[in-house]
């Protein structure tokens, strides 16, 4: 398990939609969240050590999920 950058849910690295940034793979609870994070991925990584494992906590809503 590794955590959605965007809004902080446990996701599953073998069926989470997925992007690279910087060399680095972040995993996501539905593709909302990864069209959030590719469109300003600055604003959900920390800067200062890139990692798909982090405390960043964001709201979501489960109603935007296709």
């Amino acid at each position: 398990m590794t955590i959605d950058p965007v809004c902080g849910m446990d996701v599953s690295e073998e069926t989470a939609p997925k992007a690279e940034y910087q060399g680095i793979t972040y995993y996501f609870c539905c593709e909302g969240c990864r069209k959030a994070f590719t469109n300003d991925p600055q604003k959900y990584i920390n800067t200062e050590s890139a990692s798909h494992h982090h405390g960043h906590h964001h709201a979501h809503h489960h109603g935007d999920h296709y």
